[in-house]
């Protein structure tokens, strides 16, 4: 029998819609774009350097995932769930995090302990200097590390595909008034109960800080969705 010969070929490039597909999502996510900002072909291509049509390839591949809305004679805009949607997300993201919580409250070893506490303390730098952006980035890291002490692969795996989904909202509410010093002092109760061992406190914790988020970006998507003033 022939001995198969393993392929030396090089993974296929992605496509330049898939590229600029890519590029929109990881700045949609980030909180760069922000949700209800339009997706103006012509203003993409031109930040692309490319033609119209690998953008508008690109904005079809997105619109799928959610993160992306396209409305015949009204072009894309970066996506606003309606708040019914919004709101059957937001439950479930609390959920899965309150069990990852608590989890961790139980599972996380003294290493993984440290480093979480580490993680919250040096976001409090970034609320003193009002960095919304690293402190954004350092938030996702906050998280991540609750799913990695729940140690529960699965969890984690949901978890962070249901956050990805979430992320725009959760991102963009962190720029209403007085929201960083609140989330840092809602991850600080977090902190302190996973650190006593205290699941049920950590679970109860980290659903008061979900909520709260749902309703910052509830009031900041109400005034998105108001016409402006003429």
């Amino acid at each position: 029998m022939p001995r198969r010969i393993a392929s030396t070929a090089p993974p296929p490039r992605p496509t330049r819609g898939e590229a600029i597909a890519a590029s929109l999502a990881e700045d949609i996510v980030a909180g760069r774009l922000k949700p209800g900002t339009p997706l103006d072909e012509l203003g993409l291509a031109r930040a692309y350097g490319s033609s119209r049509t690998p953008v508008r390839e690109a904005l079809r591949q997105l619109a799928p995932t959610g993160l992306v809305q396209v409305a015949p004679r009204r072009g894309a805009v970066v996506a606003i769930p309606d708040p019914q949607q919004l709101g059957e997300m937001f439950l479930v993201m609390a959920e899965l995090e309150a069990m990852a919580a608590a989890l961790a409250a139980l599972a996380m070893t003294p290493e993984q302990r440290r480093g979480l506490e580490r993680q919250h303390g040096a976001m409090a730098a970034m609320v003193r200097a009002g960095d919304v952006a690293a402190y954004r980035a350092a938030n996702v890291t906050f998280h991540h590390l609750l799913y990695l002490g729940a140690h529960n692969g699965y969890l984690g795996e949901i978890a962070t595909a249901t956050r990805r989904r979430l992320a725009p909202f959760r991102a963009a509410q962190l720029e209403a008034p007085d929201r960083l010093r609140r989330s840092h002092e809602e991850h600080g109760a977090i902190v302190t109960a996973i650190q006593r061992g205290d699941a049920a406190a950590a679970a109860a914790q980290i659903r008061t800080h979900i909520g709260l988020t749902e309703r910052t970006w509830e009031a900041m998507a109400r005034a998105l969705r108001q016409p402006s003033a003429a």
